[in-house]
């Protein structure tokens, strides 16, 4: 099997990652504007042609040029005879563009409750007391079969329980009321902010980014991220969604000899910034495990040490580019950068990290034994596809032609809570009606009694155990996975 060609040293030996070791997942690192995007884009393309799909998101809109054939240059041919490479041709690889709001790329949805309250919570940026709550509406729609499709559901089943909070309390705990309506004010937000455009159905299917072309090479997912960026706890938690659905779902595979996937996080810091301790070291849970699934993790970030150190710990294939040592903390954290790789006597590899030039890279990666090799200094090779994006035009274009374009483009809005509840409501209603006109002509037909204490009225009881009665439509147990989300 093919190795993935990074570049080569100084003295021309070619420096790649093995095939079978390229699932225990890896870093790239570097300053803004060194290299970074250009790396990722070689890898993919690699792994593309190895028959590995991959699935990235593109941050700044220039990965898109994957997609298409690059361009003969000067300085692209010096680099190819530079790193001896054989056969090079310029070509496009297969890709599917997808885009959270549906602009520039497939609609990509999930349903609110595939989510699940832990990760919703984090894009809510939610306290400890509105995430207990949120857990509650979550564990009183699963009780009561009320499926949470989108936003609106969510908020109605809030809606009916702070309307209900004392019949609840017994089964649920106290349900706060200032709670809720903080809550509800969020997911209003979310809302103006697009997020009907995410937790929505058809949500999507995992085999549709893990799919391979006529041709064997596997498929490029981009993730059209430049709006999504404004919105940085959503980016992230999307992702970490996508990734905890892989983990969740896939076999078993041990140790393949090729991933079975390829996923790059990119803006990697945005995963743990201000993240609770319990959801980083379920991150780092699902890192450490999802590798025997097939699946290898690529981090893309400007310092190794935006990564917790459980994280970077499981990084075998390590890419650097340059960092900027200005200050003394950027010196500090060119001295930790260096000290993560394995050394190299004929290196000083804290003083290279500085004085790199574009697309170049200290790179160390994993032999067949799982051990990390020494560093060195690489030139990386240049990518096959277009350096920069495509127009708006071709890409249109590929989004038209996408045999996946009719089962995404259409939204569906099927019976859920927000309906449910309302015929229940409706229900409720017109039985307190029809009994207290029952018992408005009865107590016509009796002669008059001397006013006393009366019992409760079957309306007033209906009122207080309807919610409690209510059968479940889903007939199954639900089960939810290590970060919240919806088992399969």
């Amino acid at each position: 099997m093919e190795k993935i060609i990074l570049g080569s040293n100084p003295n021309g030996k070619q420096i790649f990652i093995e095939p079978k070791m390229a699932n225990r997942h890896g870093l790239i690192a570097g300053a803004t504007g060194t290299g970074k995007t250009v790396t990722l884009q070689i890898l993919a393309e690699q792994f593309s042609q190895m028959g590995v799909p991959v699935f990235t998101a593109d941050v700044k809109g220039d990965l898109s040029g994957v997609s298409v054939a690059g361009k003969e240059h000067p300085k692209i041919t010096e680099r190819i005879n530079k790193i001896k490479l054989e056969n090079f041709n310029f070509t496009g690889h297969p890709c599917t563009f997808w885009d959270l709001y549906g602009e520039n790329g497939l609609p990509i949805r999930a349903t609110v409750s595939e989510v699940g309250p832990v990760l919703l919570s984090r894009i809510l940026d939610l306290n400890n007391t509105q995430s207990d709550i949120l857990h509650m509406a979550f564990k009183f729609a699963d009780d009561e079969g009320l499926l949470l499709l989108d936003i609106k559901d969510l908020r109605e089943i809030f809606k009916n329980m702070a309307a209900n909070s004392k019949a609840l309390q017994d089964d649920y705990g106290n349900i706060s009321k200032v709670s809720v309506g903080a809550i509800q004010r969020k997911l209003i937000t979310l809302q103006e902010a697009g997020g009907d455009n995410f937790f929505n159905e058809p949500g999507l299917d995992l085999n549709h980014i893990m799919q391979c072309d006529f041709s064997g090479n596997g498929v490029i997912n981009i993730l059209d991220a430049t709006k999504l960026m404004n919105d940085k706890r959503l980016y992230s938690s999307f992702l970490l969604w996508l990734l905890s659905e892989l983990f969740e779902n896939l076999p078993e595979l041990g140790d393949p000899e090729k991933p079975k996937m390829v996923f790059f996080f990119d803006e990697a810091h945005l995963l743990f910034d201000d993240a609770p301790k319990s959801l980083v070291e379920k991150i780092e849970t699902v890192v450490r495990l999802i590798r025997s699934k097939g699946v290898g993790v690529y981090f893309v970030t400007q310092n190794p040490l935006d990564l917790p150190d459980e994280i970077l710990g499981q990084l075998g294939n390590r890419i650097q580019h340059s960092l900027r040592a200005f200050t003394a903390k950027d010196q500090k954290a060119v001295k930790a950068a260096a000290e993560t790789f394995r050394p190299n006597p004929n290196l000083d590899t804290e003083d290279v990290i500085t004085n790199l030039g574009i697309g170049e890279a200290l790179i160390s990666t994993l032999d067949l034994k799982g051990a990390p090799q020494m560093v060195e200094k690489v030139l990386v090779c240049p990518p096959k596809g277009q350096m920069g994006p495509i127009d708006a035009a071709k890409r249109a274009e590929f989004i038209a032609r996408s045999p996946l374009n009719s089962t995404y483009t259409k939204t569906l809005d099927r019976h859920s809570a927000f309906e449910e509840l309302k015929k229940r409501q409706e229900e409720k209603l017109k039985k307190i009606a029809e009994e207290e006109k029952k018992q408005e002509e009865e107590e016509a037909a009796k002669p008059k009694k001397k006013p006393g204490r009366q019992r409760q009225s079957f309306g007033e009881a209906v009122t207080k155990s309807i919610l409690r009665s209510a059968g479940s439509s889903i007939g199954r147990a639900l089960i939810r996975g290590i970060l919240g989300s919806l088992k399969k």
